[in-house]
């Protein structure tokens, strides 16, 4: 007897989840380089690392009892599974909580694991530049057992959120609202960097490395959105196809926009846009119809634009790389819009759209953002009581990447023996 017949193994489904457990994983590294190419030279390095250690941290903390608090045993309260019912990942073999029939169960906690790594990663991108490395690994420990473990378990786990008719197919409420919210929380909580620093460079340090985390994060959000099908199957190619047709479309209106609005089609626009489409069309991907797609995308552009420039210079937020406006409230849209445009013949036993489904969407997504933002904001000031999370003025200077980590991403001298600054401004003072 083969090996997938004993133990009742799809090969073609699993197959297709392990190649997304890859694909997701390389979200994060993906990450790191479109958010370390945004921020300056000097904090490129703390960028990136403050992305890759939570794919170090979240993951022990995954199979030590996080996968057990998301979707272990629903005894022990309404907010976490039994975190001991699956510690150290044992005895899932045959887990029936994973909801997908003949995946096993150590291949679906693998891929809801890089999910629990990235979307902590995700809020970095806000508060770039101002958060010493230690009250962050304090942060985002205590962030996912609080905000993501809890949602994750509430909609995806089979908990009250699910019971009372809420859907999110691929992480609109649990990974990007909880991130987004989390996220502004942060921000409203720290200082302003101008008030850190007078004469803050806000620039790109390195355009190609955002275009390149662009491609990666885009290339993973295949798995990420067609992998939530957990199996090879139509819902899946739906799901990938919606995700590229909304990337594409908001990836072209975000230029026609900015375009119009500032004379001038730029590659990070483009880049934003087409993380807006990704972010807004992830709750949808497995709902909707290639069409419904389109709609998704050529909305996500101005919504999220119109944040970024009205909004957030209204209100002043030192949201330093648009987390909030793309991740928070473009995974807002997206759950919204299931309740307008999903069609329970994409997936079967789904949601449909109607007035009900949408106003069920509606308090589902917004519980999650004052939830997200009320318990972010007392963690980060409830830490900065135990530890500073500031960084002092002699590290912003020198550049964190230095004071905190000792290592710089560029050398100070070419062989040459001529200076090597940003190659960009470089280009620019010729």
């Amino acid at each position: 007897m083969s090996i997938a017949a004993e133990f009742n193994v799809n090969a073609g489904d699993t197959a297709w989840m392990l190649m997304s457990c890859g694909l997701v994983n390389l979200m994060t590294p993906g990450l790191a380089f479109f958010y370390g190419g945004l921020v300056r030279q000097q904090n490129v390095l703390t960028m990136i690392m403050q992305n890759y250690v939570s794919m170090g941290l979240m993951t022990i903390v995954w199979v030590m009892w996080g996968y057990s608090m998301c979707f272990g045993e629903i005894k022990t309260s309404y907010i976490w599974g039994n975190p001991a019912s699956h510690a150290m990942l044992a005895g899932i073999e045959n887990d029936s909580g994973s909801g997908g029939e003949g995946i096993p169960g150590v291949v679906f906690a693998a891929f809801q694991g890089m999910f629990a790594v990235i979307t902590p990663a995700l809020m970095t991108g806000a508060f770039a530049d101002r958060v010493m490395f230690k009250p962050y690994l304090l942060f985002i420990f205590l962030w996912i057992h609080l905000v993501y473990y809890p949602f994750c378990h509430w909609i995806w786990g089979g908990g009250w959120m699910f019971d009372e008719g809420v859907w999110d197919f691929a992480g609109g409420i649990v990974v990007h609202c909880t991130a987004g919210f989390g996220a502004l929380a942060v921000v409203m909580a720290l200082p302003h960097r101008k008030k850190l620093e007078p004469e803050l460079d806000t620039d790109p340090h390195n355009i190609p490395f955002v275009a390149l985390g662009t491609a990666l994060l885009w290339f993973g959000w295949f798995g990420f959105n067609g992998g939530s099908a957990l199996g090879a199957n139509q819902v899946a190619g739906y799901a990938l196809i919606n995700t590229e047709i909304s990337a594409s479309c908001a990836l072209f209106v975000w230029l026609m926009i900015e375009w119009a609005h500032k004379g001038k089609p730029t590659l990070v626009g483009a880049c934003v846009g087409a993380i807006a489409g990704l972010a807004t069309v992830t709750p949808a991907a497995g709902y909707v119809y290639p069409w419904a797609a389109m709609v998704i995308g050529c909305l996500a552009a101005p919504w999220c634009y119109f944040l970024i420039e009205v909004v957030k210079n209204k209100f002043d937020l030192d949201d330093a790389l648009d987390v909030f406006a793309v991740h928070g409230m473009g995974g807002y849209l997206g759950t919204l819009l299931i309740g307008v445009l999903a069609d329970d013949r994409v997936y079967p036993d789904g949601p449909n759209a109607s007035g009900k489904q949408f106003f069920k969407q509606l308090w589902g997504a917004s519980f999650c953002a004052v939830y997200a933002f009320v318990v972010s904001f007392g963690l980060i000031k409830a830490i900065n009581l135990v530890m500073p999370v500031l960084p002092p003025s002699s590290h912003l200077s020198e550049g964190l990447d230095t004071s905190i980590h000792g290592e710089k991403a560029y050398k100070e001298n070419s062989q040459s023996g001529t200076e090597y600054t940003n190659p960009l401004k470089a280009a620019q003072a010729v």
